[in-house]
């Protein structure tokens, strides 16, 4: 069973640096800097998230940061709904999954 799961934790590494990568390319949305929703700073939200994914791709979080990354995860799921910007809800919603992903990967640390 360890085997499997180091084999699972190093497919996940793999997505993660592929979607951080992925992540750099995107342009950032015309109009979020300086935006709030739901009383979110967007650029904020979407910095949390890359500095969270690329520490988890170097080394496991402290469990105050995977608490951070956990609560980080319910903000895209109240962000999201309400951004109507389809050029931006695809942003955000490849920055969500990146730091769902960090989530598993930490998840599978643990096992």
């Amino acid at each position: 069973m360890p085997g499997m799961i180091a084999g699972m934790l190093e497919e996940r590494l793999d997505a993660l640096s592929r979607m951080t990568a992925e992540h750099m390319a995107m342009p950032f949305p015309p109009g979020f800097r300086g935006l709030d929703v739901e009383d979110q700073d967007m650029v904020m939200l979407d910095a949390d998230a890359y500095g969270y994914a690329t520490n988890v791709l170097k080394r496991p979080l402290t469990e105050q940061h995977r608490a951070a990354l956990t609560r980080l995860v319910a903000v895209f799921d109240k962000v999201l709904p309400v951004i109507d910007d389809e050029y931006a809800s695809r942003y955000y919603t490849h920055v969500r999954k990146m730091a769902v992903l960090a989530v598993e990967v930490e998840d599978l640390r643990e096992k």
